[in-house]
């Protein structure tokens, strides 16, 4: 039952090595946006710490310094814990705020951490990425809720 999120999210991640040409970063991370997907779909499917594992497996198709989205899934993992224990309810709306901002400070965290070893671009540069991702974040919650209903099923 637990094979389909990860292996969900592993595959997401591995969407970022296919070869696409682009001058700017456009691709948003797949990988990230199904899991928080997972995460705030399904709170209790996914433990607090799982957002090392998938980060670290994020990382290894991405290109990204080791470590770095293993540090800010799990920042972005206690964000949503901390959430979950203040609000009361969450609908659809909030949610993708949610996942908006956590995809924008990730995605800002991630050039960031790029800086301190290489020179690393305006922060501008990110700002296609940042609109498609969060665009495109109901069409992942929509595919995590096909997964869920088939691994319910099955």
């Amino acid at each position: 039952m637990l094979a389909i999120p990860i292996a969900s999210v592993v595959m997401a991640s591995m969407i970022t090595t296919l070869p696409i040409y682009a001058p700017l970063p456009i691709l948003p991370p797949f990988g990230f946006l199904m899991f928080l997907a997972w995460r705030l779909m399904r709170p209790g499917l996914l433990p607090v710490w799982s957002g090392v594992p998938f980060g670290l497996t994020d990382d290894i198709f991405s290109g990204q310094p080791f470590g770095s989205a293993g540090l800010l899934w799990s920042l972005a993992m206690l964000t949503i814990e901390i959430i979950d224990s203040r609000a009361i309810w969450r609908d659809h709306i909030q949610d993708w705020l949610i996942a908006a901002l956590l995809t924008i400070a990730t995605l800002l965290g991630g050039l960031w951490i790029t800086a301190m070893a290489h020179a690393a671009s305006h922060p501008s540069i990110l700002l296609p990425q940042i609109i498609l991702s969060i665009l495109l974040y109901p069409l992942v919650v929509r595919i995590c809720a096909r997964l869920d209903s088939w691994r319910l099923a099955t």
